[in-house]
């Protein structure tokens, strides 16, 4: 049991480190080609926008939680006329 946990935990740990090194992989849809033939016609492929590749969705989930704790931790700036507390 400790076994396979330590084996996940180095799988997600791996994971994370992948994301954080490389944050785009090609895209799937298109194998990385930007294109996508339609029957006769050559068109953008729809999930990568042509770009060829497309964000992580461990990356993905790092960048939302930045944004949350971002959002949550703001500092509140204060007039310089105002009393400095240190609770609000």
């Amino acid at each position: 049991m400790a076994l396979a946990s330590l084996a996940v935990l180095l799988t997600l740990a791996a994971y994370a480190a992948l994301c954080a090194m490389q944050p785009f992989a090609p895209c799937r849809k298109c194998s990385g080609t930007g294109i996508r033939q339609a029957r006769r016609s050559i068109k953008a492929c729809r999930r990568c926008h042509g770009r060829r590749y497309r964000l992580r969705i461990g990356r993905r989930l790092l960048n939302t939680g930045r944004e949350i704790h971002r959002a949550g931790t703001k500092r509140h700036h204060r007039h310089p006329d105002e009393e400095f507390t240190p609770w609000p």
